[in-house]
């Protein structure tokens, strides 16, 4: 195993998409829930804003265990200076869907690992450029309609099938549009790991 944490590793996400990530590259963990409540966080920036909210998650996690390493992720899509957060109800999601059709937009995850007890922390993010082509009104209704889009950042998963004709290009980590940058997170958990170890 190429990452293998000291810990028991948890995870604090109720999204299924993460946890397929983490079983994709066969990290053993369980999951964990979070009672932070994101409508609290008010900030511009999206690279800080995914950033204090993963960190607030893990932290409003850590009394859920008493040994471990939690990680906690945050992802949203950034587009004329807006952050969308998963769209409210069917309205919501067919202005998102409408504001990206046809234009580049940025994909920001933000992640966090914490140690309990230690509450030791190391808190990244990854951002991935994506350009939608020009969507028609019935392929955004159809899209809707599988009721996919309600639980997503900016109303869109790029795994699903709907949306292997919407992508036209992307630059960066595909990973990080499903919920957490791979790469990045393996780098940072290797240098965590280390401090952990210095402790």
């Amino acid at each position: 195993m190429l990452l293998k944490f000291p810990k028991e590793l948890f995870l604090a996400s109720k999204s299924p998409r993460r946890a397929e990530l983490l079983k994709l590259v066969r990290l053993p963990f369980k999951i964990i829930n979070s009672s932070f409540q994101e409508n609290i966080i008010y900030e511009k920036k999206p690279e800080v804003y995914v950033q204090k909210l993963s960190l607030l998650k893990a932290k409003s996690s850590a009394d859920t265990i008493e040994n471990g390493i939690i990680l906690s992720a945050d992802t949203i899509v950034f587009i004329d200076n807006s952050i969308l957060g998963k769209p409210k109800d069917f309205e919501d999601a067919k202005y998102m869907l409408n504001k990206l059709s046809g234009k580049w937009h940025e994909v920001y995850t933000g992640f966090t690992l914490l140690d309990v007890p230690s509450l030791l922390s190391e808190t990244r993010y990854s951002l991935t450029k994506v350009k939608f082509k020009k969507l028609s009104g019935d392929e955004i209704l159809s899209y809707i309609e599988t009721k996919s889009p309600f639980d997503k950042a900016g109303a869109y998963g790029i795994q699903d099938s709907f949306c292997a004709f919407f992508v036209e290009e992307i630059s960066g980590c595909f990973y990080n549009v499903i919920g957490l940058p791979l790469n990045n997170f393996y780098v940072t958990a290797l240098d965590f790991i280390e401090k952990l170890k210095i402790r």
